[in-house]
């Protein structure tokens, strides 16, 4: 368990920020893993260098085969990568979130594949029993997770509906003896051709609700795999299309109520960031230190070019970059691990902020290795085409842009007394597709809005600048969240580009708030002399975040969406660019 704040129902700090509220008792002090757990990890850690470490060579051949060897993967299970957030009592290692998000950061610093089939078992495909399993099913199926005797795969996504969760097609029909009948067919599942336990969910339409999640096993009969998909990225990972073809599902493989599968995958999605926030962070620290080895001994005009400052603008900034992605997730991992509530607007924006971070970090590392970059032979290549499914699995970063800003104007708008009527309708499920707000009535907003009640009292007095610039942007935003809902009204569900800014807002907001939290906490505990890089990594993080909200908020009001949308219509009507030169 991390060690930080016991308060556990104070709001998300993320919806504050919509309301201009500063809630950062889970942020001071910084969270940390405790030291019992700490001792565990270095085990851990140690034993994943030993055996991950020189073998890339054989994980470019993965690479280039698209396969990992059952030997491989069988040596993974002997590690015990299969049993890591799997409680002791059921034969696992029992981490938390924040030391299973650890232990993620260190495989993929090696081979982003092997991470994925470790995650996707763990962050997904066995999240649903861990959260909602009855002990029964816990018993019958942990100890066989935990050796990898089992491996999990997570069935959710179909051809049509991607990120529309209430969308899917594949129907489970309950029999007279209580048993269902299930059918239909999921696509990109990772694990889907080696897992032998799936997280499935299927349409039911009962009275009590639109969707279930089902535990199938591979061995009831109908249950089948298509063949491995040949992917840009991440080629080693088995990714398939998992069918089910009349397959009979015991009443007990139920997972959670019946009717209320669509809570269960949310929350199986939002636990699992930490895994693949964590992911990430690894990924990015090899790349600097790739980077750094590449510009140090690349030579151009008869010196380093880690002596120009375009290329130390590059170090600086990815390194910036990888502290404050590493400083979201730990927040995240944090926050679950202290049974918060609510927590899921966090979890969007680590996702969100760091797969993106990861995407920056290494085009810029392949930017440095020049035309080695481009070469497969060096690393570079395939750490940018493993990187970029990030911003699309387990949400798209487009779908989780606008769950992010309706989730914040929702608390807003219920902040706003009259109007919160009509707002709660629009947004009580934005992820779901976004309905009609009717009846919205006009009100003067500002007189609810709570704009400037905290500040950021916790941050160190070395801090100061940067605390006071966040305070600053906390205010400029709910400032913009009152105004967008008074101009737009109900139309603010199809208004996605406005979202779009207040989301990237509210999202920079919190990482900034997230670094000055981790800054602090070193400060503290080696005083401001010790912390001149620390120092740094925060003034220069705050400055562009300074920077891109301003302009996010600015372009509320000055852009040309219009036109865009308009331009966009046009070339969507003709099919294709119709300029040319000749």
């Amino acid at each position: 368990m991390s060690q930080g704040s016991d308060s556990r129902n104070d709001g998300s700090i993320a919806k504050g920020l919509f309301l201009g509220e500063i809630r950062d008792h889970h942020l001071f002090p910084f969270p940390t893993i405790n030291a019992e757990e700490q001792e565990t990890l270095k085990m851990v850690i140690e034993s994943i260098d030993r055996f991950m470490g020189g073998k890339e060579r054989e994980y470019r051949q993965f690479d280039e085969e698209g396969v990992q060897p059952s030997e491989y993967v069988d040596e993974l299970k002997a590690l015990g990568l299969f049993s890591l957030i799997i409680p002791n009592e059921y034969e696992g290692l029992g981490l938390s979130n924040s030391g299973y998000s650890r232990v993620l950061q260190q495989t993929s610093r090696y081979d982003a594949s092997t991470s994925l089939t470790i995650g996707a078992h763990s962050s997904i495909g066995l999240k649903a029993l861990l959260l909602f399993g009855t002990d029964a099913q816990k018993a019958t199926y942990l100890p066989k997770l935990a050796t990898g005797e089992m491996i999990a795969a997570f069935c959710l996504t179909e051809s049509g509906s991607g990120s529309d969760a209430a969308s899917i097609k594949t129907r489970a029909t309950r029999n007279p003896d209580g048993t269902w009948t299930l059918n239909g067919e999921k696509i990109w599942i990772t694990n889907g051709g080696t897992a032998e336990f799936f997280t499935v969910f299927a349409a039911t339409d009962t009275d009590d609700g639109k969707i279930t999640a089902f535990i199938v096993e591979r061995s009831f009969a109908g249950v089948s795999s298509g063949p491995k998909e040949d992917k840009m990225g991440i080629r080693a990972s088995c990714t398939t299309t998992v069918r089910f073809d009349n397959v009979t599902v015991p009443s007990e493989c139920v997972l959670g109520e019946v009717g209320k599968g669509f809570k269960v995958a949310m929350a199986v999605l939002n636990n699992g960031r930490t895994g693949l926030g964590g992911g990430c962070v690894g990924a990015m620290k090899r790349l600097i230190e790739h980077a750094v080895a590449q510009a140090t001994q690349r030579k151009q005009f008869g010196k380093s070019i880690s002596e120009f400052q375009l290329i130390k603008e590059k170090i600086g900034m990815m390194t910036t970059l990888c502290f404050a992605s590493e400083s979201v997730v730990s927040v995240v991992g944090h926050l679950i691990d202290s049974d918060v509530e609510d927590f899921s607007v966090e979890a969007a924006m680590s996702k969100v902020f760091v797969s993106e971070a990861l995407w920056t970090v290494a085009d810029e590392a392949l930017q440095i290795a020049g035309g080695n970059g481009f070469m497969k032979e060096y690393p570079y290549e395939r750490v940018v085409r493993d990187s970029r499914i990030n911003r699309i699995f387990e949400g798209t970063n487009e779908i989780l842009r606008l769950f992010i800003g309706l989730s914040g104007m929702k608390d807003a708008g219920d902040e706003l007394k009259d109007v919160a009527r009509g707002l709660s309708g629009i947004f009580n499920h934005p992820i779901k597709g976004f309905g009609v707000l009717s009846g919205y009535a006009s009100k003067k907003i500002s007189q609810y809005t709570p704009i400037g009640r905290e500040a950021l009292t916790r941050a160190h007095p070395s801090l100061a600048d940067q605390s006071q610039a966040v305070e600053g942007l906390v205010s400029k935003l709910a400032g913009a969240v009152e105004a967008t809902l008074r101009t737009y009204g109900k139309n603010i569900i199809g208004s996605q580009l406005v979202t779009k800014r207040l989301s990237d807002s509210a999202m920079e907001i919190f990482v900034a708030m997230c670094v000055i939290a981790r800054v602090t906490s070193m400060l503290q505990a080696k005083g401001a002399g010790a912390c001149k890089d620390e120092l740094h990594i925060a003034k220069v993080f705050v400055h562009h975040v300074t920077t891109r909200v301003h302009g996010h908020l600015r372009g509320l009001s000055d852009n040309a969406d219009k036109e865009l949308c308009e331009l966009a219509d046009a070339v969507l009507e003709q099919g294709a660019y119709r300029w040319d030169v000749l």
